[in-house]
């Protein structure tokens, strides 16, 4: 029994704290911290599982976290800022799109999963766009034959 209360103490002189120390030392709860690295604001332990740890740069990032926030600015505003740039952002949910060529050089992109309306919508205003910007033959209906009648 005597090692086990041992044991945390050893792990923060080499550094390494414990979901408990961390919230002691930096005055957030565990709670808080769980939050936190849900939300992306904070990396998650060292090392997970029952021997999880966490290092004194976990304790430097919510002290960041907390000096951003005394100044004013709310959790999402943290997130977006160039403050975020050594944590790793979770990679969003795929989606699926669309891809219309309308010319040699131009593809554009729909996002998939609009109202059949919307579709419509979009395909129409797609097909005229298409239209004015494939290239088209001069015949004596064009303004080429009546520029060369003003000459």
């Amino acid at each position: 029994m005597k090692e086990a209360k041992d044991k945390p103490e050893q792990k923060e002189q080499d550094g390494e704290l414990s979901l408990g120390a961390l919230a002691e030392e930096s005055g957030l709860s565990e709670r808080t911290i769980r939050y936190y690295i849900s939300r992306g604001l904070l990396e998650g332990p060292a090392r997970g599982g029952r021997g999880a740890y966490y290092t004194p740069e976990h304790l430097k990032r919510l002290r960041e976290i907390q000096r951003s926030q005394q100044q004013g600015l709310t959790l999402t505003e943290i997130e977006r800022s160039g403050d975020l740039a050594t944590v790793p952002t979770r990679l969003p949910e795929p989606e699926t799109w669309h891809a219309y060529p309308l010319a040699e050089d131009i593809v554009v992109q729909v996002k998939a999963g609009s109202s059949p309306w919307r579709q419509h919508q979009v395909k129409s205003t797609l097909e005229r766009l298409a239209r004015e910007l494939s290239p088209k033959e001069l015949s004596p209906k064009d303004g080429a034959h009546k520029k060369e009648e003003k000459q």
